[in-house]
């Protein structure tokens, strides 16, 4: 007896245009809260901030759900729309569609109930119902089976890719069970850098100018690609996935805003990992307004000097390169008087980290999200040449900033599925070894459950990520997307590496556990590259400016 409910493809179809339906309704009405003289109004977005970012979630889902009915038909074109495919597709459908009827966990302890602001149609329910079938503890047992038989490989699920990013896949997962997995929580643990032998493995494959043009030698792939090599990574260790970032980063901004002179002198170094760039935006109490930003950058001739402090810079001491976010304008107070630097510094050691004059700095310990370490920095005069000013114009830092906001979180959704995969490997491991009352605990409905409803929401999560990828690689405007799979990718980690742990038991609390680290790698992905509040802001206003 089949586990697929009929029809299953016109259900996915339904259901995903149901929830857009839904996110619809679901926009106006907010809209009408926040609006005044059919303008959006800022205060009222901010005391309007529960329904506003459920907004926000329930897009998410839409597109979603959108993106798997789609991949579910184009695999069904070729004929690879299997039981592995099925089964988590209906559950995620089922699942995904009942908290849009019922209330949407934006995070353990606030839940968006859209019928606070929109009543569902009864429809929803009627479908919610035929699904529901996909949604048994028999279905959820077989995926966990389909699971098991699947251990070892990239994902339970065809991929849809081609077959020149399926080969990309298959060999960084293969690089990563090899190279990476059975040392990261020793290097996790003993609070060590990622060996600099590493770097230069990933800097021969590629992975540093994976997506910048050959002729800067890079690979010339697209987004897509980054996001199936960062999973692949980040699947062995967070900390290796996220190599890549800051190099996205400097060849976006170089490519896009630098002069000739520093496309010369930077782009090569970047793309093949002789040079290490390190992003240095963030400030002491600023968070995510970059807008007041106080670090400060004097010109005096031909050369600029920084006073100010910056703070969670990641791999800062063994950079050679920093991405630079500071003030030029004195008399400006918000971002037109921010400009990007390319400042170089020396390669600085964990006994001297910054060995260069006017920058001192120290380490900022955390608990996970190792490897490359984090750093507080303070500049006193420190010393960068006007000709490495990005692109040699002044007050335009932060529209170049923002530019490559898109692709930073397109990469960090990828980097999240990744986390989200290895709780997932970890936890299944677990589950089918130990045994408890003459069987694995694998069998256990609350067990299964958990390892079932993670292959279903990664699946999800790898349809957004991807969609936005090939958003950005078609050269669309994907703010929106790529905020989407970042919001919900982040919280699926976290999920993930949570359940995982309550699956080993208190084997899962001790720190010479894998998992462990998991949890605390996890945890991060909703705090940077935009905190989960203030991506869900950013979507909201998107949603609502469109809607208008």
């Amino acid at each position: 007896m089949s586990l697929v409910v009929p029809d299953l493809l016109d259900l996915l179809d339904h259901t995903a245009s149901e929830a857009a339906a839904l996110a619809g309704s679901i926009a106006v009405s907010v809209g009408g809260r926040v609006r005044k003289d059919e303008r959006l109004d800022r205060a009222a977005l901010d005391a309007e901030q529960h329904v506003a970012h459920g907004l926000a979630w329930a897009a998410a889902y839409a597109e979603t759900l959108r993106q798997t009915a789609a991949w579910a038909r184009a695999l069904d074109a070729e004929g690879r729309f299997g039981e592995a495919e099925a089964l988590p597709a209906q559950l995620l459908a089922h699942e995904y569609l009942s908290q849009l009827a019922g209330g949407i966990p934006m995070n353990q302890g606030e839940i968006f109930r859209p019928a606070d602001v929109f009543a569902p149609a009864e429809r929803m329910s009627h479908l919610i119902g035929r699904l529901r079938p996909g949604a048994s503890q028999a279905a959820k047992h077989r995926i966990v089976e389909l699971l098991e038989q699947a251990r070892g490989l990239p994902s339970l699920e065809a991929s849809g890719l081609d077959e020149t990013l399926e080969a990309v896949r298959d060999q960084f997962c293969a690089f990563a069970a090899e190279r990476i997995t059975p040392f990261a929580h020793g290097w996790h643990l003993r609070d060590e850098l990622i060996p600099l032998s590493l770097l230069e493995e990933l800097g021969e494959l590629g992975v540093f100018g994976l997506t910048a043009p050959e002729e800067w030698g890079g690979a010339g792939m697209g987004k897509v690609a980054m996001c199936v090599v960062s999973e692949a990574l980040s699947r062995g260790w967070i900390g290796t996935g996220s190599l890549g970032t800051r190099s996205e980063i400097a060849a976006e901004l170089i490519l896009a805003h630098g002069s000739a002179d520093q496309r010369t002198r930077f782009l090569p170094g970047v793309t093949s990992g002789q040079i290490i760039p390190t992003a240095v935006f963030t400030e002491p109490e600023t968070g995510s307004d970059l807008g007041s930003l106080r670090t400060r950058a004097v010109r005096d001739g031909d050369t600029w000097r920084i006073y100010g402090a910056k703070t969670w810079i990641t791999h800062a001491a063994r950079a050679d390169l920093m991405t630079l976010l500071v003030r030029t304008d004195p008399g400006s107070k918000d971002h037109r008087g921010l400009s990007m630097f390319l400042a170089q510094k020396p390669r600085g050691t964990v006994a001297d980290p910054f060995p260069a004059p006017g920058m001192s700095g120290g380490e900022i310990g955390v608990i996970g999200y190792r490897g490359m370490k984090e750093y507080e920095i303070a500049f006193d005069g420190f010393e960068v040449p006007h000709a490495n000013l990005l692109g040699g114009q002044e007050g335009q830092g932060f529209v170049q900033l923002m530019a490559t906001f898109e692709s930073a979180r397109i990469q960090t959704a990828a980097r999240a599925i990744g986390v989200a995969q290895n709780a997932l490997d970890l936890a299944l491991d677990y589950a089918v070894q130990r045994r408890q009352f003459g069987q694995p605990i694998a069998a256990f409905p609350r067990v299964a459950n958990k390892l079932a409803m993670m292959a279903a929401e990664i699946l999800g999560a790898r349809r957004l990520a991807w969609f936005a990828a090939r958003a950005k690689d078609e050269g669309r405007r994907c703010d929106l997307e790529a905020g989407m799979a970042k919001l919900t990718a982040a919280r699926i980690a976290w999920a993930a590496a949570d359940n995982a742990v309550q699956i080993h038991g208190g084997t899962g609390f001790a720190v010479e556990q894998p998992v462990s680290r998991v949890l605390a790698d996890a945890r991060i992905l909703n705090i940077f590259e935009g905190a989960g509040e203030i991506q869900a802001q950013v979507i909201a206003r998107r949603l609502l400016e469109v809607a208008n």
